[in-house]
């Protein structure tokens, strides 16, 4: 109880938040900003993108660093969480205190065609760099702390050619359940949340771009309209916040009720 007490009373906390230059990771960057929260979070190739979410935050006041990440690179880890404690001494501190494990890249086709080598590149970014960049720094994290990972809808309800990237995402939640008790001792919690259809540059922008797509999700959907980054990001920040340290172990779906 005590590295909790001393954990609520830093006057900055920091997060880490993989994919953070767009799309969900930007708006919790962006969220976590308005709460005071620092955050280090991951781009994989368009520094620009970045570059302009370091500046977003910096008009929110609170400071953000981004660094270049191949999250499905396990041997890149190390050098990584190196960069990590770098950034976080520079903002006088030692340790962070969130893990959002955002980043991740969509597949979808069908099953008799899925091959190795495709199924192997979406198990290495959406479960293997999750499972070991998480197991890395949990040990450069806070007790007290809270990770949060993305999972999908998908694991609830079908769609057409994406059994290699539901059923990854089916391994999070799992993933989700056991870390929370593997963590509780240290009173870090661990939950997953899963969006439903998002209006982003994910899957090529098909719910976003594709007018016969975003209708048909808003046919499915009690809210009657695909989701925005906004309608997740500032949840994910909720989640971190004190107000849920007694929410741990749990899938949290944010779809706008689709397919009830």
């Amino acid at each position: 109880m005590a590295n909790e007490a001393e954990n609520a009373s830093r006057k900055t906390r920091i997060a880490v938040v993989t994919g953070g230059s767009r799309g969900l990771g930007k708006s919790t960057v962006l969220a976590l900003a308005e709460r005071g929260v620092n955050s280090i979070f991951t781009f994989a190739s368009k520094s620009k993108e970045a570059d302009d979410v370091v500046s977003a935050v910096a008009k929110a006041g609170a400071e953000a660093a981004a660094l270049q990440l191949d999250a499905g690179k396990v041997g890149d880890f190390d050098s990584f969480v190196y960069r990590v404690s770098s950034t976080v001494k520079e903002w006088g501190s030692d340790r962070i205190d969130y893990l959002v494990n955002n980043a991740g890249i969509s597949h979808h086709k069908a099953f008799d065609k899925v091959t190795e080598e495709e199924l192997d590149g979406v198990y290495a970014v959406n479960f293997k760099g999750v499972f070991f960049l998480t197991q890395k720094l949990v040990r450069i994290m806070n007790d007290g702390g809270r990770i949060v990972n993305i999972s999908s809808g998908l694991t609830r309800f079908w769609t057409p050619d994406t059994i290699p990237y539901a059923s990854l995402k089916g391994a999070i939640e799992v993933f989700t359940h056991y870390l929370a008790q593997e963590l509780g001792p240290r009173s870090i919690t661990v939950n997953a949340v899963a969006p439903g259809a998002i209006q982003t540059d994910f899957s090529g922008g098909v719910v976003r771009d594709n007018p016969e797509v975003n209708k048909r999700v808003a046919a499915m959907t009690a809210l009657g309209r695909p989701g925005l980054p906004d309608d997740i990001g500032p949840m994910i920040a909720s989640l971190l916040s004190d107000a849920n340290r007694w929410v741990t172990g749990q899938r949290i779906e944010a779809s706008g009720g689709m397919n009830l």
